[in-house]
Order: structure tokens, then sequence, then C-alpha cells
């Protein structure tokens, strides 16, 4: 897949997964109370950057020091790589 981002040094570009529309007791969410998500999938990395890679599921914090993107029409987020907390397998 070839991402249009491509990140500067320390960044990391992820697709953030869809949210839940159901908690765990079977109930359905509706659309404006879905939780964003902090789980997304890594789609490319800065040069900088040594602990992820292409293709790893990452969990991210502080969404309000990220930047949403939409580019080509496909949903984007960059992520500063010290905001990042863990893989995911």
């Amino acid at each position: 897949m070839s991402v249009p981002v491509h990140p500067l040094a320390e960044y990391v570009v992820v697709q953030a997964e869809a949210a839940q529309t159901k908690t765990a007791g079977g109930l359905y969410l509706p659309s404006g109370s879905a939780e964003k998500p902090k789980v997304a999938k890594v789609v490319a990395v800065g040069s900088a950057v040594k602990d992820v890679k292409v293709g790893d599921r990452v969990l991210y914090k502080n969404e309000y020091e990220s930047t949403n993107v939409k580019v080509e029409g496909e949903d984007f987020v960059i992520v500063f790589y010290k905001n990042l907390v863990a893989t995911i397998k």
C-alpha cells in the first residue's frame, strides 16, 4: 500500500481502528457516543523512529497532540513517536 503521507524524523503516520459500536454486554451504542479509538495501525514512520515499523498495531496517547488529516479520501493520524505507549500483538 502506497501511503501519500510521509512523516518527518520523529513522527509516525497511523490509521485509527474503527470505534466500537457495541459494548461487551451486547448493548449497541449510538453513533455519537462511540469513543474515539486509541489503537491504530502504523502505515509510515519517520527516519528517526526505531521502535515501531509499518504494519504494527500501536496504542497512542494524547489525542490533542496528534494531527488528523484526510488525504486522497483516507483518514490518517500523525503522532509524535513519544506519544506511542505500546505495541499490540
